[in-house]
């Protein structure tokens, strides 16, 4: 069963050039939380997104997987 796309959040560290490391540091969670939320297998809540947002310079919106 191939897990659903939620969040860009993967793709936005790498447009940002940053890492999940770093990512992870700067929010105060483990590392394997963050990768958890790259991999859509798990997602933030929505005050953890709107902080990433502003670590990562981008609207919170622009963190997540447009829907039709």
């Amino acid at each position: 069963m191939a897990t659903k796309k939620y969040n860009r959040i993967k793709a936005v560290l790498k447009q940002k050039k940053r890492t999940g490391k770093w990512l992870a540091a700067q929010l105060g969670v483990d590392e394997s939380t963050v990768s958890r939320w790259c991999r859509n297998f798990q997602q933030p809540n929505v005050q953890t997104l709107f902080e990433m947002a502003e670590l990562l310079g981008v609207k919170p919106g622009e963190l997540l997987e447009e829907r039709n």
